[in-house]
C-alpha cells in the first residue's frame, strides 16, 4: 500500500568533504529512511553508506542523465516514496549536479527539504580570515587559459570577497592568472583538502601562493578551495576596473592611448593602470 503523496520529501543532504565524522545523525537517520538515495557517483557513495552499514538503492544522477531521470524520478516522489539527494562531498547543487531535479520537484508541488551540513567554500570562508559579511562563490574557472582570464576579468573590480573552487591539475594555472589579471599583490587564501589529513589553509599574495604551489609538489594534491580579497569600495575598485579596461584596450591602442582612456572611463589615477593590466 502506497504511502499518500503529500508526505513524500525529496531530501537535500550534505555528506562529508573529508572528515566521514562531519555526516550529522539527522542526516544519517534521513539516509536510512528514504526508498532510494539518487547519487553522482554511485561508486563513491555506496562506500560511504558502507562504513555506515547503510543499504540502500542508489539511482545514478549526473549532469548528462539528470534531464532525462528527473521526470521518473519526480513521479516516483508524487508516488509516495521519498529519495534522498547527495553528491560526492559537500552539499549538493554547489557546483554538482542536482537543481533540475529540484526545480522538477517544486514545480510538482513535492515537498524538498534540505538536511544541512559540510560545504568547502563555506568551510574555507569560516577560518580564511578575509572579509565573510559578503561574498561571491564563482565555483569552477573555465579550463582553457583565454576564458579563463576572461571569467577572471569580469570579477576584476568586484569589491566582495570571491570563492573558487579549483582542481589539482589547474591550480598552478588558475593562480598565475588570478596573480595576473587581480595583482599579485591581492590577499588571498588557499585552503587545500579541508577536513582531511593533510588539511592545509594558506594566507598572503596572490604571488606568494602561487610561489607556494609551484615550489611544493605536495600542495598541488588534493581539492582546493580559493579565496581571494575584493577590490574593495570605490578608490581600489576603480583601480581595478581602470586595469580591465587597459588590458583590453592596449590589444588594440598604445600603451600612452589605452592608459589616457581607461583612465577616463574608470577614474582612476592613469599611472596606476601603467603595468597593471597588461600581464
Amino acid at each position: 500500500m502506497s504511502v499518500p503523496s503529500s508526505t513524500a520529501t525529496l531530501h537535500v543532504v550534505a555528506t562529508p568533504i573529508g572528515n566521514l565524522g562531519d555526516l550529522s545523525p539527522r542526516a544519517l537517520e534521513t539516509l536510512r529512511a528514504v526508498a532510494a538515495i539518487c547519487a553522482e557517483d554511485t561508486r563513491h557513495t555506496r562506500q560511504l553508506l558502507s562504513h555506515y552499514g547503510i543499504d540502500k538503492p542508489l539511482v545514478s544522477l549526473h549532469e548528462h542523465n539528470e534531464d532525462a531521470l528527473a521526470e521518473r524520478l519526480v513521479a516516483r516522489l508524487l508516488a509516495g516514496e521519498s529519495l534522498a539527494l547527495v553528491s560526492d562531498a559537500g552539499t549538493p547543487l554547489v557546483s554538482d549536479p542536482g537543481y533540475r531535479l529540484v526545480g522538477a520537484a517544486r514545480a510538482a508541488g513535492v515537498r524538498v527539504s534540505p538536511v544541512p551540513g559540510p560545504c568547502a567554500f563555506i568551510a574555507a570562508l569560516s577560518v580564511a580570515g578575509l572579509p565573510s559579511d559578503r561574498f561571491v562563490f564563482e565555483g569552477f574557472l573555465p579550463a582553457k587559459a583565454g576564458a579563463r582570464r576572461e571569467r577572471l576579468q569580469q570579477l576584476v573590480a568586484e569589491p566582495r570577497t570571491l570563492a573558487f573552487y579549483e582542481s589539482a591539475h589547474r591550480i598552478e594555472d588558475a593562480l598565475t592568472d588570478m596573480a595576473a589579471v587581480f595583482g599579485g599583490d591581492r590577499p588571498a587564501v588557499l585552503a587545500r583538502e579541508l577536513t582531511k589529513l593533510f588539511e592545509t589553509v594558506r594566507d598572503g599574495t596572490l604571488a606568494g601562493l602561487h610561489a607556494f604551489v609551484s615550489a611544493d609538489a605536495n600542495q598541488r594534491k588534493g581539492e582546493f578551495v580559493v579565496l581571494v580579497q575584493g577590490a574593495g569600495e570605490d578608490a581600489d575598485a576603480r583601480v581595478a576596473e581602470g586595469r580591465r579596461l587597459y588590458s583590453r584596450l592596449i590589444e588594440h591602442l598604445p600603451p600612452s592611448t589605452a592608459a589616457k582612456l581607461a583612465a577616463e572611463l574608470s577614474g582612476a589615477p592613469r599611472k596606476a593602470l601603467y603595468g597593471g593590466g597588461d600581464g
